[in-house]
Formats: C-alpha cells, sequence, structure tokens
C-alpha cells in the first residue's frame, strides 16, 4: 500500500471516530451509562476531552500533508496553533480521567501516562519549530499524532478482545490501556528508522507559530 492510501485509511478512521465524539457532544442519548457518570462527576473534564480530543484528531493528518504546507502556508500554522491548544486540553482533561477510568490502576497508569507523553510531544514539536528545527519539528508532530491515534486503536482493540476474543471487559481494558499507543509509538520510531531522515530543506517561515 502506498504513503498516500496509507493516509488515506488512517485519515477515514479517524473521522469515523471524531463522527463518534461529535455524536456524543451532540447527542446525550448516544452516551453509554458509564459515559454519562463520567458526566455528571466531572462534566468539564469529560466533554472537553471529547471535544478537544476530536478537534486534534481531525487536524493532524492534514497537517502532516506536505501539499497543504506548500500551497496553504498560513492556514497550515493557524491550524498547528488550533492542534496545540486542543491538545493541551484533550491532554490534560484526558490525564484527570485517568484517574477515575475503569480498570484500576494498571488502565489509570496507561491513560495517564498516554495523557502525559501526548501534551509533551506536542510541545517539544512548538519548541523545536520556534528554532526552525524543522525536520525535529515534523518527528515530533509525527510522535503526537501517533497518540492522538490511540483514540482509534483503542477502539478497534477493545470491540476485538471482548466481542471476538471473549477475553472479559475487566481483563481486557487495562491492557488495552497500553495497547492502544505503546504499538503506535513503537511503529512510528520502526518507521524513523526505516525513512530517509526527514528533509528540512522547507524555509524558516514555514515556522506554524510565525507572526
Amino acid at each position: 500500500m502506498g504513503e498516500r492510501a496509507k493516509w488515506g485509511v488512517m485519515t477515514a478512521l479517524a473521522f469515523i471516530v471524531v463522527s463518534y465524539a461529535v455524536g456524543l457532544l451532540l447527542v446525550p442519548e448516544l452516551r453509554l451509562s458509564s459515559v454519562r457518570a463520567r458526566v455528571a462527576d466531572a462534566p468539564l473534564a469529560v466533554l472537553g476531552h471529547i471535544g478537544a480530543s476530536a478537534i486534534a484528531l481531525a487536524i493532524a493528518p492534514f497537517q502532516l500533508s506536505t501539499r497543504l504546507r506548500a500551497r496553504r502556508l498560513e492556514l497550515h500554522r493557524w491550524m498547528g496553533r488550533v492542534y496545540i491548544v486542543s491538545v493541551a486540553v484533550g491532554g490534560f482533561s484526558g490525564i484527570r480521567l485517568a484517574t477515575v477510568s475503569a480498570g484500576g490502576v494498571p488502565a489509570h497508569l496507561g491513560f495517564g501516562l498516554l495523557g502525559v507523553l501526548w501534551v509533551l510531544t506536542a510541545v517539544l514539536a512548538y519548541q523545536r519549530i520556534k528554532v526552525y528545527d524543522i525536520a525535529d519539528h515534523r518527528r515530533w508532530m509525527i510522535r503526537s499524532y501517533s497518540l492522538a491515534f490511540a483514540a482509534v486503536t483503542l477502539r478497534i482493540y477493545l470491540p476485538i478482545a471482548v466481542a471476538v476474543m471473549r477475553i472479559p471487559f475487566d481483563q481486557a481494558y487495562p491492557a488495552i490501556a497500553w495497547l492502544c499507543w505503546v504499538p503506535n509509538l513503537i511503529v512510528t520510531e520502526w518507521w524513523f528508522l526505516r525513512r530517509v531522515p526527514i528533509s528540512a530543506q522547507a524555509p524558516a517561515p514555514s515556522d506554524i507559530f510565525a507572526a
């Protein structure tokens, strides 16, 4: 499968999850009882996490598009700003929700570390572009998106584990709290090692945070 086809599949899966998140925000009847309980206990954290994470997940594939950067640089910059803010809101609210997630301490730690690393990779991407290190900026953005994509992989693994493999939810969920993102990072680093180093030939003004 070519790079463009892989991007298309990844983007389609992301938008399925984004559509589901929008549905949860706009149609409360779609929320499971567990989600309703979380909304009742911590409405700002839940709704902030769902909304901000959906925005980040929708924006990120287009931020990775070299065609968009080349043709619509100012749009790329503004989408980058929105992505960073969305990750901050989604990540910190996710850390808050990790402390009360189902699955006990292993799930708390898995989702909590995911939130920390998601925010950290976005901050490092921001820092690298501020000093015009475009190649390293792109690497950190790709790492950040691999963590955002945990929203997709979780929703793939969980029904497979519970409905297909017949693993009880209380056993599957703590493991998936780690499996939804750790392999994503491993595959990302493997991809970096296999590819020719990301080009940094683009001019310094491609800084997404430039005035």
